[in-house]
């Protein structure tokens, strides 16, 4: 508890009014915006990156009580410590990790809390695990854990394993929420950078039915005909 407690002091005293107006505009924290109620210090990322290496040895009981504040940058943290932990562990260690995270993944409520974490804690270690979890995930109410669902593929894509991301893109693809549009269409993108071949196959299934941002992301690095030959259809 004395390091969570200089952990939280050096945080409030790196608080910069400044930049907390401009992360409470951009991360949407207005009243019936995605991240109402959000509450950010104004610490940028590298330096949060920083004071994580001091403390990456806080105990998950300490990592529970930063992910469970309501300031942003105490839960970011906590999931920037996780990985820390995460990447240094025996499989034991991984598995309670892992188990922590799914139990607390309502604490993982906005979308760079998300993707810091599903990639590289969720997608690593389903790697060669039933993703069974995923397809739950896709069917949340809460739009966080349907971005959790999708952005841990990244971690399959990078292996070259596109199955699990396309099925997961099926499912969202009639997703109401612009979070879940830009995810989907970003994987299927990052699908694309590593086979065009498949992404295009997908494409050519179901572009007519996907939402304008969506498809928006997932051609983003196409020639500009070969956009306009989706846009426009």
């Amino acid at each position: 508890m004395l390091e969570l407690d200089k952990l939280q002091q050096q945080l409030q005293q790196l608080a910069d009014p400044k930049q907390q107006a401009i992360l409470q505009r951009f991360f949407k924290t207005a009243p019936g915006e995605y991240g109402e109620g959000d509450i950010f210090l104004g610490i940028k990322v590298p330096i949060l990156r920083k004071i994580a290496k001091q403390y990456k040895g806080l105990s998950l009981t300490d990592i529970q009580i930063l992910l469970q504040n309501s300031i942003h940058e105490y839960r970011f943290i906590a999931l920037v410590i996780l990985i820390y932990q995460y990447t240094q562990a025996d499989s034991h260690r991984r598995q309670e990790i892992i188990y922590f995270y799914l139990n607390h993944t309502r604490y993982i409520n906005n979308w760079d809390l998300v993707d810091i974490s599903a990639p590289q804690l969720l997608g690593d270690y389903l790697l060669t695990r039933s993703k069974e979890v995923l397809y739950q995930l896709a069917l949340s109410e809460q739009w966080w854990e349907r971005r959790i669902s999708i952005l841990a593929t990244f971690c399959f894509i990078k292996h070259h394993d596109f199955a699990d991301t396309l099925q997961l893109a099926t499912i969202l693809l009639q997703d109401q929420h612009d979070l879940i549009h830009k995810s989907v269409g970003w994987m299927l993108r990052e699908v694309g950078k590593r086979n065009i071949a498949v992404e295009k196959t997908f494409l050519q299934r179901h572009y007519q039915q996907m939402p304008r941002t969506m498809l928006r992301y997932a051609i983003e690095k196409f020639s500009n005909e070969t956009r306009q030959f989706y846009l426009k259809k």
